[in-house]
């Protein structure tokens, strides 16, 4: 069952077709290509929008621009504000969808702050944060790690647009590397989320690859979970990655639990979901 972000008001997916998706962020509209969009629609480069990422022959792309747009701007999602800016690889800085995780894993966060706590929060492969700020604004102390020093710095940016100046510690690093520093420490943590890339390399050329290294590195995860935690949140944008292989890993290597595994996804202005992505999902209790 797919799981859908349905509550934005600053974006939107206007439509869907032939390898692409018109998107609105504030008041800009961005035309970017999506692998998932195999079936066809409207003629999107017939409409209005002020920038479209076009895929190279020869590999990436660039961006080309209809009309001037700021450099980078801002959009809301209830009382959080994140910085928007057109990237390389048609990224802009945030993914829309997980907002649904944002909404999921932050009430659990406010449950436990109204029962008198004050929730630690791991959050691996954090990019610029939006878990980190949605998290925080819930009330849980975040500590946030990623391996590249500008998407971090980005994310130090967007909770200070949300409003908020402390609770969340921000680390660059390799997140292996991090996870045994904190496993021989003894640090422990109420609620993990990660969001581990298909393919990677570390600060120092760690490798990455999730077919391989997602088992161990969630198993390595487990032992970080404290006494009583809330939860363990995997989200993956790997193609082919089923659901149910999140539920699996989770089982094994969390507990048996309440786990949850599905897709992410988005309204479109036609009426259809557009997918995004799997999550996965253990909840304690």
């Amino acid at each position: 069952m797919i799981r859908i972000a349905d509550g934005w008001k600053e974006y939107s997916v206007i439509a869907t077709g032939d390898g692409y998706k018109l998107e609105r962020w504030g008041e800009i509209t961005l035309l970017r290509p999506d692998p998932q969009v195999i079936w066809q629609g409207k003629d999107l480069f017939s409409m209005d929008y002020d920038a479209v990422y076009r895929r190279s022959d020869k590999g990436g792309g660039a961006w080309e621009y209809r009309r001037p747009i700021p450099a980078e701007w801002t959009v809301g999602y209830r009382d959080l504000t994140f910085k928007i800016k057109p990237m390389g690889f048609k990224h802009t800085g945030l993914f829309p969808e997980q907002a649904y995780h944002w909404e999921k894993t932050g009430a659990l966060v406010r449950d436990a702050v109204r029962k008198g706590r004050r929730p630690k929060i791991l959050n691996l492969f954090a990019y610029t944060g939006g878990a980190t700020v949605a998290l925080a604004k819930a009330g849980a102390e975040v500590t946030h790690v990623d391996a590249a020093k500008g998407m971090v710095e980005r994310a130090g940016e967007n909770a200070r647009l949300s409003g908020i100046q402390t609770g969340i510690r921000y680390i660059v690093d390799d997140c292996k590397k991090f996870v045994l520093r904190e496993l021989r420490r003894g640090n422990r943590y109420d609620g993990i989320v990660m969001d581990p890339p298909s393919y990677g390399r570390g600060p120092g050329g760690e490798m990455w690859k999730i077919e391989t290294e997602l088992f161990p590195f969630v198993k390595l995860c487990a032992g970080l979970l404290s006494d009583d935690p809330i939860f363990f949140l995997i989200n993956s944008y790997t193609t082919g990655l089923q659901p149910a292989v999140l539920e699996n890993i989770l089982r094994l290597t969390v507990g048996q639990g309440n786990i949850e595994a599905y897709e992410v996804g988005l309204p479109t202005g036609e009426g259809i979901s557009l997918p995004c992505g799997a999550g996965g999902i253990y909840i304690h209790g």
